[in-house]
């Protein structure tokens, strides 16, 4: 079950996306289609052709890796994190990746 859910904004397109952390029930039980669903179409794919392959088998282990996967996409997509229902500080630890903190609007320091 996903422990903890990060709100996501990309300060240049202004897009918001939310993104559980933790193991995935609905990657267990919809296979790819939640990665289809989120706007993640690779991870879709990936899932898809993996799973033909390997007769839906390899949906158990994409149950445990496949928010990390998606919270990775968002990363290298420009998303930073607006706000977390846990600390992310320990989310990042736990997760072993740097979650860039959006900074707020109008708050920023002047140099």
């Amino acid at each position: 079950m996903a422990y903890a859910t990060i709100d996501f904004h990309n300060p240049h397109t202004g897009a918001l996306k939310q993104a559980p952390v933790g193991f995935s029930w609905t990657t267990l039980l919809f296979g790819f289609f939640p990665a289809l669903f989120r706007g993640h179409l690779m991870g879709a794919l990936i899932m898809f052709l993996l799973g033909f392959a390997t007769f839906g088998l390899s949906g158990l282990v994409f149950a445990f890796i496949y928010n990390k996967m998606y919270v990775r996409h968002l990363l290298g997509e420009g998303f930073k994190v607006a706000r977390s229902s846990w600390d992310v500080g320990q989310i990042s630890r736990k997760l072993r990746m740097d979650l860039p903190l959006d900074e707020p609007q109008g708050l920023a320091l002047a140099a």
